[in-house]
This record gives C-alpha cells, sequence and structure tokens, in this order.
C-alpha cells in the first residue's frame, strides 16, 4: 500500500486531470447523465438519516473481535484483535461514497446486487436500501466481523440482504455457479493484484451488457493500480469512470470505442 504522502500526491494529480464534476466537457451523453443525476444528486434521502447513526455507533464502540486477515491487510491495524472502533475508522467506505452507492443502485435498478467485502455493513445498508424488493449477497471473511454488520442491518431494519461468510476464494465461485448473471457488484476486498483480477474475470463471465462492477480503492497500492490497468484494457470493457478511490466498469455494447474518465467528485 502507498504511503499516506504518496497517496496524497496521487490524488493531486487526479484532481488537477480529471474532468470537472459538473460534467462540463464530458461528451459521452451516459456519462453527462451519471455525473449531472448521480454524482451530482445532493438530496438528503431517509436512508441516510437511518443509517449514518449507525455508523457513528460503531466509531464509540470499544468491544474487541477477532479479524482474521485474508487480504491485504489494514492500512491502519494488522493485529487479529481489534476494536470495532478501529475498524470503523479505519474500514467503512466514507459517507460520500456509500451514499453514492445507495444512488447509483437506485439509478441503475439491478435485479440484484453483490458486495464482496462486508465488513460493519454500512456500505451493505445503502446499498440493500436502494430497493428492499431485489437480493443483496454481501460476502465477508471474518465471522465476527459480519456478525455485527447483520447487527447493524437489522438495525436499520434491512430484510433483503444475506451475509456469506468465508474466503472469497472458495464462497464466490460457488454461489456464481447458481447465478445466471451478475447486475451490480461493489469488490471491496483483498486488495492485491491477483486477487482482484481472479475476481474481476469470475464476474466478467457473468456479465451482461448492462453489468455495473465497481471496484474500491484503486489507487490504493502499485497493486491495485496495476489491476485497475488490466481492466480498463479487457477487450469486454467499454467504459469506466475513476473516481480516485473507486473505479466503476461497464460492459455497453453500444460504446463502440473504449472510453476512460477522470471524474471530479
Amino acid at each position: 500500500m502507498y504511503s499516506a504522502p504518496v497517496l496524497g500526491w496521487k490524488y493531486l494529480q487526479y484532481y488537477l486531470t480529471a474532468a470537472n464534476g459538473r460534467g462540463h466537457g464530458v461528451h459521452s451523453p451516459f456519462v453527462f447523465k451519471l455525473i449531472t443525476e448521480v454524482l451530482n444528486d445532493d438530496r438528503q434521502y431517509y436512508t441516510y438519516s437511518i443509517v449514518e447513526p449507525l455508523r457513528d455507533a460503531l466509531k464509540k464502540n470499544n468491544t474487541t473481535i477477532e479479524v482474521p486477515d485474508f487480504g491485504a491487510g489494514s492500512r491502519h491495524q494488522l493485529s487479529k484483535q481489534r476494536k470495532i472502533s478501529e475498524i470503523a475508522q479505519s474500514s467503512l467506505k466514507p459517507k460520500k461514497f456509500s451514499q453514492l452507492l445507495f444512488r447509483m443502485v437506485a439509478y441503475f435498478q439491478p435485479s440484484g446486487v453483490l458486495e464482496l467485502g462486508t465488513s460493519l455493513g454500512i456500505t451493505t445498508a445503502y446499498l440493500a436500501s436502494a430497493n428492499n424488493l431485489i437480493p443483496v449477497t454481501s460476502m465477508e471473511g471474518a465471522p465476527a466481523v459480519a456478525e455485527q454488520a447483520l447487527a447493524v442491518i437489522t438495525k436499520a431494519g434491512i430484510s433483503n440482504v444475506t451475509i456469506i461468510t468465508g474466503n472469497f476464494d472458495d464462497t464466490l465461485p460457488l454461489w456464481l455457479d447458481k447465478q445466471v448473471q451478475i447486475d451490480f457488484a461493489f469488490i471491496d476486498g483483498n486488495h492485491r493484484f491477483e486477487p482482484t483480477m481472479r475476481y474481476f474475470q469470475w464476474l466478467k463471465e457473468k456479465a451482461h451488457d448492462q453489468t455495473v462492477l465497481i471496484f474500491d480503492d484503486i489507487h490504493w497500492s502499485a497493486e491495485m493500480e496495476q489491476a485497475w490497468a488490466e481492466i480498463q484494457a479487457d477487450p469486454a470493457v467499454t467504459l469506466t469512470i475513476d473516481l480516485f478511490f473507486i473505479g466503476i466498469v461497464f460492459f455497453r455494447p453500444e460504446q463502440q470505442q473504449k472510453a476512460h474518465f477522470r471524474i471530479r467528485f
């Protein structure tokens, strides 16, 4: 993983080279609409007032749980014994991006959602509450973390989530074998090159022309940047959007030439 100064420098480069966050100069009607109707939607949805107090409570929870590390580890804490408050501070997706995931599910209206990396259930709650009629499957490596996530989801009054525990290398192929297609997936776990590419290839086999894949922390490390570059170069990928902290992947056939956008967000 990159050090904080390196990550800060990379963010500055992104900010200076990214397209205006209002959509000016973006010539793709599809991307322009996504910017204006989703990225820049500043309405305060009712879900926000339900989930954010749960995030605040997690940040104050000093209960210690055991967290096995299946991936690249945390930027701040590598111990297997960790306080829930520490996990919340270092691992939860910030409010800005969690709420963006909510709006994206509401906008694209997938028939189902997959999340790799439940963590403490905040992003899961946002993904699921965007449409309580669709199934949301979230996978988490650590049983104790999944237990806390389930408590969060229950407190939020959400009933359309299934959490599967275990190593993604074991749980994801078994689950995918039962799926006809993948409409929407958020990949936030095991931030290394080989696992990230492996999950991408598995998901790509179930993708269709309306599938949306979202990869977390695409600039977190040299390995993740390498994975992001290879995903962009994949022949099946026609359009990507780089928001620095997340990368969005599309397989839209009407996009006859590859297009890669960096958008300020």
